[in-house]
């Protein structure tokens, strides 16, 4: 049996530059109705850029955490903006690095319950490096770092960037790395 809510209603209560907030009411399975709230977001990728053993992190300041955090190269999609595009774009931007080869891993819901928000995964090898090119306001190091060092990290709860967490593990399974 599939489930389902049917939206009854929609009321955009926040718009920002980035996002747009909604409340929606909905007709639950049973008939009964409820409320969500909706974070509407464009969607992103991620990228595994590898090569020779080491992949290409970034270390960037997250305000809404407070903290440092090392994530693999990451992006906003512009509206309509082909995800394809947006990874070879955010590779070339954050690392500096373009990709001889280039592979859909799939999509990942980073936070289903309230947000649409989609996660392109992109795997990059074949890597030619450049200068990188981030964003006017970005701040950012690029850290090179043994696959095996990530694994590590990973197994010990070290890495805590979920996004950079799930295309690794997304990567391994289909045997890229």
């Amino acid at each position: 049996m599939a489930h389902f809510e049917k939206q009854l209603e929609s009321k955009v209560v926040f718009e920002g530059k980035i996002i747009h907030v909604r409340h929606d009411k909905v007709e639950l399975e049973d008939g009964r109705t409820s409320m969500r709230e909706v974070v509407v977001h464009p969607g992103a990728v991620v990228i595994l850029a590898v090569h020779e053993g080491k992949t290409w992190l970034v270390r960037q300041y997250r305000y809404c955490i407070g903290r440092e955090l090392l994530e693999a190269p990451a992006g906003k999609l512009e509206v309509g903006e082909d995800h394809r595009a947006a990874a070879i774009r955010e590779l070339k931007e954050e690392t500096g690095a373009t990709a001889g080869r280039l592979e859909y891993l799939g999509e990942v819901f980073p936070t289903a319950g309230m947000y649409t928000e989609v996660f392109h995964m992109y795997f990059a090898s074949d890597l030619d490096f450049g200068a990188a090119c981030p964003d006017d306001g970005e701040f950012l190091t690029v850290e090179p770092m043994a696959l095996t060092e990530l694994e590590a990290m990973i197994a010990t709860g070290r890495m805590t960037d979920a996004k950079t967490i799930c295309i690794y593990s997304m990567a391994k399974a289909r045997g890229l790395i």
